[in-house]
């Protein structure tokens, strides 16, 4: 499932590759799958939870953190990744800054109605057809499809 990398992995051109963390949530609705995207904070985008990682935290528990803080989630997530995308974060001066994403899947158990960016955010379920539709990077289109 990994994404194709550059040639010099960690680099793209002369700048470093700064690696983030997703949940990828998800819960079985009628034997079907679905999955919850968020809208993104800047640009409304649907996106999923996704943050840098943490110090005291492993890569999928700083994952799960992200889902509570920006989709009001709790569950369980897998200690393994799901995969892997990669896009280009635009910065405050414009400019772009190369970001790897590690995705980890997370079963939702409880959906909250209060959680720290509920006033920024809208969150949505969707078929995985329907969800890879509706985000924009090509390596999470292709992890959604693959569901």
């Amino acid at each position: 499932m990994k994404q194709d990398r550059p040639a010099e992995k960690g680099h793209i051109g002369d700048r470093p590759v700064s690696l983030q963390v997703g949940a990828l949530c998800l819960r079985l609705r009628d034997g079907k799958t679905q999955v919850l995207l968020i809208t993104s904070r800047d640009t409304g985008r649907w996106v999923i939870p996704k943050g840098w990682p943490m110090r005291g935290r492993s890569l999928s528990g700083a994952a799960r953190q992200e889902a509570w803080e920006e989709a009001g989630v709790k569950g369980k997530i897998a200690k393994e990744p799901i995969g892997e995308f990669h896009y280009d974060k635009i910065l405050d001066d414009g400019s772009a800054a190369p970001i790897d994403v590690v995705v980890f899947p997370l079963r939702v158990e409880q959906l909250e109605k209060a959680f720290p960016e509920a006033h920024q955010r809208k969150r949505k379920w969707f078929s995985p057809k329907s969800a890879a539709k509706n985000v924009h990077e090509e390596g999470l289109q292709q992890i959604l499809r693959d569901l």
